[in-house]
């Protein structure tokens, strides 16, 4: 038997019985951006790239209210969260040109949320061929590029969308 070692992985297992708080309310309020992997703030929304991502660009749309459900969220917290998802879409096509993204929210532990009492939108780009046998057999992720990287990349062309 083959074994593909992924240490980094390792951080994330152990991650959610470690931190106290949460990960998006300690990111939103620490002033540290670039560190965080935050992409653009809005003003009930912002969005940032995801710390253990499926693919490059893998981004997530995320209310400052630390709401556990779309029903929780008030109305203009959910309306900007969609359009930054939408707006979202937009930049990923300009800057990676994936020929699919896939877009999620897992609301509840049970329904695969990672954080579970935040809810947050994903922005997943695809290509065709994306799921090889390093994912499928390794379960190992292949990414092309650094996060500081797609970080500066989709950081800069959120620059140049109008608010």
């Amino acid at each position: 038997m083959d074994r593909l070692w992924t240490p980094w992985r390792y951080q994330y297992i152990t991650a959610s019985s470690v931190t106290a708080g949460c990960v998006f309310c300690e990111k939103a309020t620490s002033g540290e951006d670039e560190t965080n992997l935050i992409v653009h703030r809005a003003k009930h929304n912002f969005v940032l790239l995801n710390l253990y991502p499926y693919n490059c660009g893998h981004m997530m749309v995320v209310p400052y209210a630390h709401v556990a459900t779309l029903e929780e969220a008030e109305a203009e917290v959910a309306d900007e969260l969609f359009r930054l998802t939408r707006l979202s879409e937009a930049l990923l096509r300009k800057v990676y040109r994936p020929q699919g993204i896939n877009l999620g929210m897992n609301i509840g532990a049970c329904a695969g949320a990672g954080v579970a009492g935040h809810i947050h939108m994903h922005l997943v780009p695809r290509w065709v061929g994306d799921s090889n046998f390093m994912t499928t057999l390794g379960e190992t992720r292949v990414l092309p590029e650094e996060l500081p990287v797609t970080r500066r990349r989709l950081a800069e062309a959120w620059q140049s969308v109008p608010e």
